[in-house]
C-alpha cells in the first residue's frame, strides 16, 4: 500500500527513492501495521534503529569538518543536542512529515502525527531508507540539507556553544562588567601546544584549557557562565 503524496514528500526531502518500498516502510507506524490483519507488512521500527546510527554518524562527520578546533567533549555535547528528539522532530515538522505518516486509528485520534517521538522516529527511519536506497552519500546529503541550519551560516560555532557570546549577552542584560581573558601559560611544542587562559568578571575567576587560545577561552567562558547563571538564579530567587 503506497502512502498518498509520497512524491510531494520526496520533493521536500530533495531525495527521490529508487526503491519506493523503503520509503513506504519508513512511513508506517507500528499502530498502523498492527491493524492490518490481512496484509503482511513491516513497520518502521527496524529502519528507525538504523537511522539513529546513520544520523549520529553524519552529524559527527559534519561537526568534525566544521569545527576543527573543538575537542571530543564539546563535539559530543553538540552532537547530542543536534540529534535529540526535539531537534529531529523540528526538522520533521519543517518537512510537514506528519501529513505522510501512516498511523492506526487510536494514534490518529490522539494526534500522533504531532508527537515529537513519532515525528523524530519516522524521520530517522527515512534517513535509514535513504541510506539503504542510495548509500552513505545519499543519506549524508539528505541530513546536510535539512540539519545545516542548526549550524552558523558561515560554519562558525552555533550560538548554543559559543560560550563567549553567551556570557557577554548575559552580562549585558544585567549591566555587568565585561569579561577579561588572559593567557597565563603556554606549554608543549609548536605543533602540539596547550593553552591555559584565565577569565575574570565581577567576582568570578575561572581557568580554561585547550589546544588553541580560542578553545581555552571558550572553556573558561563555559565555566564562568555556569557560575554566573547559578548566582543570578539565587539572586532572582
Amino acid at each position: 500500500m503506497k502512502p498518498p503524496e509520497s512524491s510531494e514528500l520526496e520533493k521536500k526531502l530533495k531525495y527521490e527513492f529508487k526503491n519506493q518500498s523503503l520509503l513506504d516502510e519508513a512511513l508506517r507506524h507500528s499502530s498502523f501495521v498492527n491493524e492490518q490483519t490481512h496484509h503482511r507488512i513491516r513497520d518502521n521500527e527496524r529502519l528507525e534503529f538504523l537511522g539513529d546510527a546513520v544520523l549520529n554518524l553524519v552529524i559527527g562527520h559534519m561537526l568534525l569538518d566544521r569545527f576543527p578546533d573543538l575537542e571530543e567533549g564539546d563535539l559530543s555535547r553538540m552532537r547530542s543536542n543536534l540529534v535529540n528528539e526535539t531537534q529531529v522532530a523540528s526538522v520533521a515538522r519543517s518537512l510537514d512529515l506528519g501529513l505522510h505518516i501512516q498511523l492506526g486509528k487510536g494514534e490518529s485520534l490522539t494526534k500522533g502525527s504531532e508527537k515529537n517521538s513519532i515525528l523524530a522516529n519516522t524521520l530517522e527511519a527515512i534517513i535509514a531508507a535513504a541510506y539503504l536506497d542510495g548509500g552513505y552519500d545519499a543519506s549524508f546529503r539528505l541530513i546536510e540539507e535539512h540539519f545545516s541550519y542548526f549550524f552558523g551560516l558561515d560554519g562558525s560555532l552555533a550560538a548554543t556553544y559559543d560560550y563567549k557570546s553567551r556570557i557577554q549577552e548575559l552580562l549585558q542584560t544585567r549591566q555587568g562588567e565585561k569579561p577579561v581573558y588572559s593567557v597565563i601559560e603556554e606549554t608543549g611544542p609548536d605543533h602540539n601546544k596547550m593553552f591555559r587562559v584565565a577569565l575574570s568578571v565581577n567576582d568570578i575567576r575561572t581557568e580554561g584549557y585547550g589546544k588553541s587560545k580560542k578553545h581555552a577561552e571558550q572553556d573558561a567562558a563555559r565555566k564562568a557562565l555556569d557560575m554566573l547563571a547559578a548566582d543570578y538564579m539565587k539572586a532572582d530567587g
